[in-house]
């Protein structure tokens, strides 16, 4: 695949400074777009596509809507509120989802910038997501570079996205107020297309031995990884770009290669490998004598082929893992930093967690029923070191006291009446390399605290019914709603248990005290509807702002996905489409919002001589405080503007 570099703009344009200087790819789009009769004073029709049909692309384009959304919401979050927004495109440039500021939407409405509008040049003119398309590479249009006068205001950063055999699939596109402006816009959609890239390359090869490899250790599981796949003979399929790079041969010489013959380890071995309960880096020498690290995925859905291919041993699949596998896909959208959205208590969560990954540190996630600690769990794992090996999560709340201990430590044949033949592996064994969750931890039968306590100290689990020990390695994250320390105290939990938890402990907020409301709205209506954009009313989101959420995210899950059904082809959201007993609660909510206190703070203001325009700034203040610091919400709390909060509080710009 060849890839081109956009041009160099090292300092931001100025709008007109660049009419007498125009890069080569700006020039030829222009002498383009003349030709295909477009006028520059010209307000082109948009004819954005109809509800339904949008629908039908968004479905044709799955694999690229599903890989990139994450991406973009992470692109998003970098650069908010600066009257920019992200947009990604299929092949031809019609835009399939977008997210943006609020304050810049309405201007982006003014030239469509919005699902359902095709952005080619021949009908848009010189554009970076056209210029994208027809260069196969990076393109950043600025102000007047632009072809119709109608977008002079805008500057538009696009990357193309790329298949494995280096097809323009869609374009990432971050567009904003050209006097925002900023240099590195460009690189951070550079890095996020290529982030897209990596993640539908994982995604084309299910049945493959795919491998991640860099000279520097520290480098697998970044951007600058090198991926290869292979067929489960070992013959070679594809490669990403940095793969192709540090492999150093055209994609035709690399078609008569194996993974032996690449890397310079028989299959074999590499079964071997991944056979032992915690395997670690591959060390590897390439055949141009490099020498590289690299992890393996072995993603093979041909059992019989493994076992003729390693004779007289068992495939290394164990059923958890086969499990694991199938959801491989989805588990690639749920890393720690897909979990970012902007709230400061999450983020300080995530840099804990972050810190102890790998290291063999049991967490603890303390929290409310529905704020998301099983979600927080799956995204630990996903981002540590056993990434590849099996997440097995164990509600101990919701298994009867009878069974739990089969289901934790396995049984024998004949262990109890009623026992499958043959015996089963327990949970702690399926999870064996990977990572034991044990949800609900608090509700524990107190007679089986101690044998996990054993487990976890000795490493050796006993199924029951049987007088052998079986080695075990799992990496433990637990997760309650109760207060363990009382539980002690009540005699319901082992306090030497307690204290073999307790390495890292982190608390997930409860939905009504995160600042990120919006955008988790904006993620969970990205994911549940087909089309993956509606509006919300600003009248409701006010009231989400107000709600207390006592079931949190599940409840606020299960809200909007009722909302969704509700809205039909409607584009927005709105009190008409919420349930009444939503509403009843909103009604106890505004009915127990204290307002003395701010009448209070009012009177004595007014006692000690404040002017009007203090007691303004006060209650904008508090209203702030109220809504975490977000100025969007103030402002639809006291029914003004944002432009009114930045007057009235200037330090606040």
């Amino acid at each position: 695949m060849e890839h081109k570099l956009a041009p160099d703009l090292n300092t931001s344009p100025a709008s007109g400074a660049w009419a007498d200087n125009l890069p080569d790819i700006i020039e030829t789009s222009h002498q383009r777009s003349q030709k295909y009769g477009l006028c520059p004073q010209t307000r082109p029709a948009y004819d954005p596509l109809a509800r339904h049909d949008l629908s039908l692309l968004i479905e044709q384009n799955r694999l690229l809507h599903t890989h990139a959304i994450p991406a973009m919401e992470t692109l998003y979050q970098q650069i908010v509120n600066t009257h920019n927004m992200v947009l990604l495109t299929d092949a031809n440039g019609v835009i399939v989802h977008s997210l943006g500021d609020d304050d810049f939407l309405e201007k982006a409405n003014r030239v469509a910038l919005s699902p359902g509008v095709a952005w080619s040049e021949q009908k848009r003119g010189t554009n970076a997501i056209a210029s994208a398309i027809i260069e196969g590479a990076p393109v950043l249009v600025h102000a007047d570079q632009h072809y119709l006068a109608a977008n002079h205001f805008l500057t538009c950063s696009a990357a193309p996205i790329s298949d494995h055999m280096g097809n323009v699939i869609g374009v990432l596109d971050v567009s904003g107020d050209s006097r925002s402006y900023h240099r590195h816009t460009m690189a951070l959609v550079r890095m996020s297309a290529l982030m897209i890239e990596n993640q539908l390359f994982s995604a084309t090869f299910e049945d493959a031995i795919t491998i991640h490899f860099h000279s520097r250790p520290e480098f697998i599981g970044t951007l600058m990884e090198g991926i290869a796949s292979f067929n489960p003979g070992g013959r070679f399929l594809a490669a990403n770009r940095n793969g192709l790079f540090q492999l150093g041969l055209p994609f035709s010489a690399l078609q008569s290669h194996t993974f032996s013959s690449l890397f310079g380890l028989p299959l074999s071995a590499l079964y071997d490998h991944y056979n032992t309960a915690a395997p670690g880096l591959l060390n590897l020498c390439m055949h141009n004598g490099v020498r590289v690290y690299g992890r393996a995925q072995l993603r093979l859905a041909n059992s019989v082929f493994q076992q003729a291919l390693l004779p007289g041993r068992a495939p290394p699949a164990t059923p958890a893992v086969a499990a694991n596998q199938s959801a491989a896909q989805t588990r690639r959208l749920s890393g720690l930093r897909y979990l970012r959205t902007g709230d400061p208590q999450l983020e300080l969560v995530i840099e804990k967690v972050t810190r102890v990954l790998g290291k063999d540190i049991p967490i603890m996630i303390m929290g409310e029923t529905g704020t998301g600690k099983e979600l927080l769990a799956q995204a630990i794992h996903n981002d540590s070191p056993r990434s590849q090996h099996p997440f097995v999560a164990v509600n101990c709340a919701s298994i009867p006291e009878t069974l739990i201990e089969s289901e934790l430590f396995g049984y024998e044949d004949g262990a109890f009446t009623g026992a499958r033949k043959k015996g089963a592996a327990g949970k702690i064994l399926q999870a064996n390399g990977g990572t034991l969750f044990l949800d609900e931890i608090g509700d524990m039968p107190f007679s089986l605290q101690a044998r996990l306590l054993r487990v976890l100290q000795e490493r050796m689990v006993t199924p029951l019914g049987s007088d052998k020990s079986i080695p075990v390695n799992v990496e433990l994250i637990c997760a309650t709603n109760h207060n363990l320390r009382e539980r002690i105290s009540q005699g319901l939990f082992r306090e030497d248990l307690y204290y073999r938890l307790n390495g890292l402990v982190v608390k997930l907020p409860p939905l009504r005290e995160r600042t990120d409301l919006e955008t988790v709205v904006r993620k969970i209506i990205a994911t549940e509807s087909a089309v993956g954009r509606y509006d919300v009313a600003p009248e409701l989101m006010a009231m989400f702002h107000r709600h207390r959420w006592p079931g949190n995210f599940r409840q606020l899950t299960n809200l909007l996905r009722t909302a969704i059904v509700m809205a039909g082809d409607e584009p927005e959201i709105a009190l008409r489409h919420m349930p009444d007993d939503f509403l009843d609660d909103i009604g106890e909510t505004a009915t127990a919002i204290a307002a003395p206190p701010a009448m209070a703070d009012t009177t004595r203001m007014i006692a000690s001589g404040a002017n009007l325009e203090e007691m303004e700034q006060s209650v904008i203040l508090r209203t702030l405080e109220a809504h975490g610091g977000n100025v969007s919400a103030t402002a639809r709390a006291l029914g003004v503007s944002r432009n009114t909060i930045y007057r009235k509080v200037p330090h606040l710009k």
